[in-house]
């Protein structure tokens, strides 16, 4: 097995793990994830989030950031108060941020507008984005273009595109975290993964969703990772140790927290 794998974005202070959390992390060190990262919703998940990071300040990270399916009306009080604790204290990075356009697009205008805001937060911070794209990766990728520096940089969470905008992604210094969808049938990451350099890509879980094959459709845990893991490896032809050892090297790269 690796020394270690990293879970680039897990929600394990979800109240799905309210029951069992205890047990839930203590697998993880069984399947040697000894770093997790833990990405904000909105104001209502930052103290259970930071209570996690008291188990072991060294192992959990918290991030800072809106959602976008938090991002409603008042979505200028949920910033204030983000960027409020981005004054207080250190974070791994700005997230969990981003555009989503599968749930709802009734506030698709704010999501522009939240999504701006927290890129300019990433800059000022110097830290990186985690960004949330489901079903509007184009339309992230047009929105962060302003932003690209060559200094900026973060991971597009859940990474489900084409080769095409994965390539766009990557020449904006920016990373792909993949999760249980390399493990479905018909994911489409199988087509892809093969062709993309993997000195740009992360390991994630998205814990407790999008749970890796076989456990598709129940609770997601950090320690399933070793599943995408496999599939990974089994698609580019490598060890684990050399998985391990390039994808862990692109989060300290990533990551100012560690």
């Amino acid at each position: 097995m690796p020394n270690f794998l990293t879970d680039t974005h897990a929600h394990i202070y979800a109240e799905e793990f309210d029951s069992d959390r205890d047990d839930v992390l203590a697998r993880c060190e069984e399947a040697f994830v000894n770093r997790i990262y833990m990405p904000n919703i909105d104001h209502t998940s930052i103290d259970v989030m930071m209570e996690v990071e008291t188990k072991n300040p060294k192992k959990y990270f918290p991030m800072m950031g809106l959602h976008p399916c938090s991002v409603k009306k008042d979505f200028e009080k949920e910033l204030y108060l983000a960027e409020d604790w981005l004054g207080k204290r250190k974070f791994a990075a700005i997230g969990e941020m981003g555009t989503d356009l599968y749930w709802d697009k009734t506030f698709w205008p704010e999501q522009q507008e939240a999504f701006k805001v927290q890129a300019q937060w990433a800059k000022k911070h110097n830290l990186p984005m985690v960004v949330h794209c489901r079903e509007s990766i184009d339309e992230t990728i047009e929105l962060l273009q302003p932003f690209v520096d060559g200094k900026l940089t973060g991971i597009f969470h859940c990474f489900s595109g084409t080769e095409e905008q994965a390539k766009k992604i990557i020449e904006m210094n920016f990373y792909l975290g993949i999760g249980g969808v390399v493990t479905f049938k018909n994911g489409g990451l199988d087509k892809i993964i093969p062709d993309i350099d993997l000195n740009r890509v992360v390991l994630e879980t998205d814990s407790p969703f999008l749970a890796p094959v076989p456990h598709r459709g129940k609770r997601n845990e950090p320690s399933y990772i070793s599943l995408i893991v496999n599939k990974i490896c089994d698609l580019k032809k490598i060890s684990l140790d050399e998985l391990s050892t390039i994808t862990n090297s692109n989060v300290f790269k990533i990551f100012p927290v560690n």
